[in-house]
């Protein structure tokens, strides 16, 4: 997504979980964290999140609005469409998944996802005249691999709208910051076992596709918060 915004210089934030890189937005009127690094290199499994969001905290952000390419589950939510996420189920393994290690302290989860910032994007989607999909659910996997079939279909059962591998522990960590946090998230293709093969350059092709919609509308969104 970072290729379709206009980015000022790159600044090297220290955090005590490690560093992480942000970019001020052409107009300055946003920040733009790319999760993955700078030159995509970390993977999933190993993007060190509580950097990325520590990183955010100290440079004042209180509002997040995340993007991810995600597989399709639900017929009605086809390839190459925009959703915003409600709910999420959490298959990840090994992630540090929390800020209170040493502290007991249990964060609300009931509803994760900012409903503000929803229907801020909801609005902002429909001026850019962007179709989106809300009340998603969003199923997290470990990664790096993707999903074997009979995995969907257990995901499916449970409810599952959509599957990816990025979402969690990000939105843990943002709650657990207080911020509001969206999840605005691309079908790249439909997940294994609803098409022949998942392929990595599939989900690329169809994300630079759809980027530019994307980002005018959260550029829309921007401007109405």
């Amino acid at each position: 997504m970072t290729e379709h915004f206009k980015l000022g210089s790159p600044q090297r934030v220290k955090t005590e979980f490690g560093p992480s890189v942000v970019y001020p937005s052409g107009d300055g009127k946003a920040l733009i964290l790319p999760r993955h690094g700078a030159a995509h290199r970390s993977p999933p499994h190993g993007i060190n999140y509580r950097a990325n969001i520590a990183a955010l905290e100290q440079l004042g952000v209180r509002q997040v609005v995340a993007t991810s390419a995600v597989g399709s589950m639900n017929q009605d939510f086809g390839v190459g469409e925009v959703g915003l996420v409600e709910q999420f189920i959490d298959f990840t393994k090994h992630r540090q998944a929390t800020f209170f290690e040493k502290e007991v302290v249990h964060t609300d989860m009931t509803y994760p996802y900012s409903r503000r910032l929803n229907q801020v994007l909801l609005a902002a989607g429909k001026r850019a005249g962007t179709r989106v999909t809300p009340g998603l659910v969003y199923v997290c996997a470990e990664g790096p691999r993707f999903e074997t079939a009979a995995e969907i279909r257990m995901f499916r059962l449970m409810g599952g709208d959509v599957v990816g591998m990025t979402g969690v522990p990000e939105v843990v960590l943002a709650n657990e910051k207080k911020m509001d946090y969206s999840s605005l998230v691309i079908a790249t293709n439909w997940a294994a076992g609803m098409q022949p093969k998942v392929s990595h350059e599939e989900v690329l092709k169809v994300m630079r596709r759809s980027g530019r919609r994307v980002k005018d509308m959260i550029e829309t969104a921007i401007k109405a918060l």
